[in-house]
C-alpha cells in the first residue's frame, strides 16, 4: 500500500494507534521501534483487535509480510517514527498552524524558560499554550504532565486542541528522548531554543556526543523555512550549535560569537530578593528587575527574551518580567511558620546542583544544607558526580533517595557517597521524608536548606510503584513536628 494513499485515508478520519491494545475494527496500527520492545511483535494483537492497516519498517518486511499481509493492507516505510508524524499531522490538521510554535531543548532551564515565555506572551495580550515537564496547559485547560514531551499522536492532538482554543503561540519543552524518538515529527517549529548541555541521560544516549546529536536534531532535522534558532553562546555545546544553524540568535552573559547577532546580558545586582539584569540588543539597552535569583536564571531570562524578539516582542514588553514570580519546584521558597529559609529545586544533574548551590552560597547565608538523592535505573556514573557537586558547596550534605525505581536505595547511595569525600558533615538516610526532617532539625538561624532533585514532582517511584509524595508536604510535616 502506498503511504500517500494511507495518509489520505487518515486525513478523512482513519484512526491511528501505536498501542495495539487500543486498536479497534478498521483502525491503522503503526509498528514503532522501541528500546525495550518492538512494535512488530504486537502486530498479531493489533490484527486480532481488528486492524485493517499496518505501517511497518521496510527492513522488517520479511518478518511482517507472513503475519500481516493476508489480513490487512501493509504500508512499508523507511522510518516509522517519521511516518507517524506525517500521519498525526494529517489526522489532526497540524501540517499548517496559524499559531506560532516554540521548541525549547537543553539539559537545564527548559521549564523555567517556558514559564517566562508564557508570562511574556500573556502580558503582551496574547494567548499562550505550554507543553512541558510540569503540565500541558492553556487558558481553560490544564493536566499534569507524565512526560516532558508527550508521544507524537498526543502532541499533535494537543496542538490541535490549542488551535481550537485560539492559542496564539505554543511553547514546548522538547527532551532529547523525544528528539531521538521523533515524538515531535511532523511539526514545523517557528523558534527553536538551546539552553545548555551537561551530563544527563547517558544511560540512554551512551555518550555526550550522542546526547548532543540528539539535541541537535531540533536544529538540523526540522529545517522549517525561516525558523529562528535561539542558542546560549556561553555554553560550549551552544557555540558549536551556532555553527550549525542558519538564522541564529545568540544569548548569554559572556562574549558573543562573532558575526552572530546576540542578546547580551550583564548582572548589575544579585541578592536574595532577585536580579537586576542589563540587556542589550542591536544597539538598544534596557534593564530587567526580576525576583528570580542566580546567574542561571539570568540566562533563562535572556533566553525567553530572545524568543520574544523572534515573536515580535520588544524591550517595552520585557519590562513585564518584573511581575514574574517564578516556577513551581525551581528554587521555590517554602514559606513556613518558623521563618526558616528552605528552597525546593528540581536540580538533578551535577551542573544544575552546582548552579543552584552556587546561587545560594552567594546570598550570605551562614551554612548551606543540601538534601539530594540519585535516580534508580539511570546513569550510575552520574551519582558520584552529583555527590561531588554537593560536597563542593554544602556545609551539610544529606544523602537520601530520589526515585529509586527498581533499585535498592542503599545501593544507589553507596554509588554516590564516595563523591562526598571532604564534605564537612554527612547525614545518610534512605527515607526521604525522614531525611528532610533530620535536615530541618539540623538548621540554625541564618542557615539555608536546599532540597534538590524532585522539584514540582508529586510522587516517588519505589519498587516500580508511584507513591504519593511531595517535598513541600514533607517540609510542612517536619515544621509542624518541630513546633510541638
Amino acid at each position: 500500500m502506498e503511504f500517500a494513499q494511507l495518509a489520505k485515508m487518515v486525513r478523512k478520519g482513519l484512526t491511528v494507534h501505536t498501542d495495539s491494545r487500543l486498536v479497534k475494527e478498521g483502525d491503522c496500527f503503526v509498528a514503532m521501534p522501541g528500546t525495550k520492545v518492538r512494535g512488530i511483535d504486537y502486530i498479531p494483537m493489533a490484527l486480532d483487535n481488528g486492524a485493517a492497516y499496518i505501517v511497518a519498517h521496510e527492513a522488517d518486511r520479511a518478518l511482517v509480510a507472513p503475519v500481516a499481509e493476508q489480513s490487512a493492507s501493509v504500508c512499508y516505510v523507511e522510518n516509522t517514527a517519521l511516518a507517524l508524524g506525517e500521519l498525526a499531522a494529517e489526522r489532526f490538521g497540524t501540517h499548517s498552524l496559524e499559531m506560532k510554535t516554540v521548541a525549547i531543548t537543553g539539559t537545564n532551564g527548559k521549564t523555567t524558560t517556558s514559564y517566562i515565555v508564557e508570562h511574556l506572551l500573556a502580558a503582551a495580550g496574547l494567548i499562550p499554550g505550554v507543553l512541558g515537564t510540569v503540565s500541558y496547559r492553556w487558558p481553560g485547560f490544564s493536566v499534569d504532565a507524565r512526560l516532558t514531551t508527550p508521544d507524537c499522536l498526543m502532541t499533535h492532538e494537543l496542538l490541535a486542541n490549542m488551535r481550537e482554543a485560539d492559542v496564539d503561540a505554543a511553547v514546548m519543552e522538547v527532551s532529547s528522548h523525544a528528539l531521538e524518538q521523533y515524538r515531535v515529527a511532523g511539526i514545523d517549529f517557528d523558534v527553536a531554543v538551546f539552553t545548555n548541555l551537561t551530563q544527563d541521560h547517558l544511560d540512554y544516549h551512551g555518550s555526550m556526543e550522542a546526547y548532543f546529536e540528539a539535541k541537535a536534531k531540533l536544529f538540523t532535522e526540522y529545517p522549517a523555512e525561516g525558523k529562528c534558532c535561539v542558542v546560549n553562546h556561553d555554553d560550549h555545546y551552544g557555540r558549536r550549535m551556532l555553527g550549525m544553524c542558519d538564522n541564529a540568535i545568540g544569548f548569554g552573559l559572556g562574549e558573543p560569537v562573532q558575526d552572530v547577532p546576540s542578546l547580551c546580558g550583564r548582572i548589575t545586582e544579585s541578592t536574595v530578593k532577585g536580579l537586576v539584569l542589563e540587556c542589550s540588543w542591536k544597539g538598544k539597552t534596557w534593564e530587567i528587575r526580576s525576583p528570580l535569583v542566580g546567574e542561571h536564571n539570568a540566562l533563562n531570562l535572556l533566553a525567553a527574551q530572545a524568543v520574544g524578539l523572534c515573536l515580535g516582542l520588544n524591550c517595552k514588553d520585557f519590562r513585564k518580567l518584573d511581575d514574574f514570580k517564578g516556577v513551581p519546584g525551581r528554587l521555590e521558597r517554602v514559606e513556613n511558620d518558623l521563618d526558616l529559609d528552605i528552597f525546593i529545586d528540581y536540580a538533578h544533574t551535577p551542573d544544575a546542583l552546582i548552579n543552584v548551590q552556587g546561587t545560594l552560597k552567594t546570598l550570605d547565608f551562614s551554612r548551606l544544607i543540601t538534601v539530594f538523592g540519585c535516580g534508580g535505573d539511570r546513569d550510575r556514573t552520574k551519582r558520584p558526580l552529583m555527590a561531588e557537586a554537593v560536597a563542593r558547596f554544602a556545609d551539610v550534605a544529606v544523602l537520601t533517595s530520589d526515585n529509586p525505581r527498581s533499585e535498592d536505595p542503599d545501593a544507589i547511595m553507596d554509588d554516590a557517597e564516595p563523591g562526598l569525600e571532604g564534605c564537612k558533615q554527612i547525614i545518610r538516610e534512605a527515607d526521604r521524608t525522614e531525611a528532610i526532617r533530620k535536615a530541618i532539625a539540623e538548621m540554625w538561624p541564618g542557615d539555608v536548606l536546599l532540597i534538590a532533585g524532585k522539584g514540582h514532582e508529586s510522587y516517588q517511584e519505589i519498587k516500580g510503584e508511584r507513591i504519593d509524595y511531595h517535598d513541600s508536604r514533607a517540609v510542612m510535616a517536619a515544621i509542624a513536628e518541630a513546633k510541638r
